[in-house]
């Protein structure tokens, strides 16, 4: 199964911004979106705030991560 939500390390590693500063703008789109603190934002939602297309997004955000692991042991 794979996931929907996106987080701030992915949207750290998609933009190249701190990771404060990707938690800086979840929070901003969130705020945007009206959803509360505890709700999650989605690849679709983030792809529509930042103009970023969402199969490249999903590309970095689920394919990449997966590729480091195998690799990395």
């Amino acid at each position: 199964m794979k996931r929907v939500c996106i987080y701030p390390k992915d949207v750290s590693i998609l933009t190249g911004k701190s990771l404060a500063q990707a938690q800086r703008v979840l929070r901003n789109l969130r705020f945007l979106l009206n959803k509360r603190k505890d709700q999650y934002i989605t690849f679709e939602e983030y792809a529509n705030y930042s103009g970023i297309d969402l199969e490249l997004i999903r590309k970095i955000c689920l394919i990449a991560p997966l590729a480091m692991a195998a690799t990395c042991c």
